[in-house]
């Protein structure tokens, strides 16, 4: 019966791991598929345009 305890831990965790997987895979696309793609977008593009200055006074840490 040693054996059995020694499988059960890996087999409850593939088990999971499976699950997880097709969870993902199943979640990916749907309805909202458009609205994520775009505020990912928007999101891309906002990190590509750059820093942008606030028109504050600079700092002068020295």
């Amino acid at each position: 019966m040693d054996y059995v305890s020694a499988l059960v831990p890996p087999v409850v965790m593939a088990v999971f791991f499976v699950a997880l997987v097709r969870v993902i895979v199943k979640t990916q696309g749907g309805a909202a598929k458009a609205k994520e793609d775009a505020a990912v977008d928007a999101a891309l593009a906002r990190a590509q345009s750059g820093p942008k200055t606030s028109g504050g006074p600079a700092s002068t840490d020295a």
